[in-house]
């Protein structure tokens, strides 16, 4: 009898708490997504919302501090390698400027009629003096160039000066600056005729023995002749000068090339001076040329 008591009641139970499952499952189901499933994630979502939002105002600044670290490093990467780039950019924009100018310098030279249409060749200056005091400048053109001691040697602006040695593929050509060299010249406003003389890095000085007429600041000076070919510019008057009874006029002349520019020079091959000279400094040893083709 007590048996049958404890099934029964256990019996009631379970098909009571089948019931109950059952009801609740329908009506979750007809409260269209409002069922107590979601009543009860709604309310654990309002209980740990605070605690999350809690959570990310702590781990917020020391993930953006992290991810700050890694952006830098990044960053000074990159930077850097835009640096090294531009360098080379701009090495490469240095080096293409430099072949410009040359390819001008030599379109020029190539272009430039020599007075009384002389022969000439077209050489490179390959070399300079071994100090500032030594105005001298070496070519890559020799006596198998068909040149020699005493050519006249001009680019596109004028006088550069004279070769005063020459082996059989360079040759040494000494500037117009040079104290030792002396330049026939004429005044083209007046028409007087004097000596250009060098003062290193001076400018020229100009001297006028039997001068008449004042001389500007301005007028063109040519080559006059004699050890140099007539008629190529020298350069222009600087200084105004009276001239005076019994005494040499006395100016300074600027220079028209610019030697510390000069890359490419023309050779006069077909003219020679009148009387053909040695080196102007015989007490001077005959240097051994500088290899125009170094590391070759």
């Amino acid at each position: 009898m007590q048996s049958f008591r404890r099934f029964d009641r256990s019996t009631s139970l379970f098909i009571g708490l089948l019931i109950v499952s059952f009801l609740t499952a329908t009506i979750d189901v007809r409260s269209q997504g409002a069922g107590i499933g979601d009543t009860l994630r709604d309310g654990t979502q309002s209980l740990f919302s605070p605690l999350q939002e809690a959570a990310s105002v702590i781990t917020r600044p020391v993930v953006g501090f992290v991810d700050g670290i890694s952006n830098i490093a990044g960053l000074r990467d990159e930077n850097e390698r835009l640096r090294d780039r531009n360098k080379e950019l701009e090495a490469q924009a240095q080096n293409v400027a430099g072949l410009q100018n040359r390819l001008e310098e030599l379109e020029r030279i190539n272009n430039l009629d020599p007075p009384g249409d002389v022969l000439d060749v077209t050489a490179h200056i390959f070399s300079v003096g071994v100090s500032p005091f030594d105005h001298i400048r070496w070519i890559n053109r020799g006596t198998e160039d068909g040149v020699v001691v005493g050519h006249t040697v001009v680019d596109e602006d004028g006088l550069v000066g004279r070769v005063d040695y020459v082996d059989e593929t360079t040759a040494r050509v000494r500037l117009i600056t040079d104290t030792r060299n002396g330049v026939g010249v004429r005044d083209l406003d007046t028409n007087e005729t004097g000596v250009a003389e060098g003062q290193g890095s001076a400018p020229l000085r100009l001297r006028m023995f039997n001068a008449v007429e004042p001389i500007e600041k301005g007028h063109l000076i040519v080559t006059e002749g004699g050890r140099y070919a007539p008629g190529i510019v020298v350069g222009s008057v600087a200084t105004t000068a009276e001239a005076e009874a019994g005494f040499s006029l006395i100016a300074e002349v600027t220079p028209a090339v610019d030697f510390s520019r000069i890359d490419f020079v023309k050779v006069l091959v077909g003219w020679l001076p009148s009387e053909f000279t040695a080196p102007d400094d015989l007490s001077e040893p005959i240097p051994d040329a500088p290899d125009p083709f170094p590391g070759s």
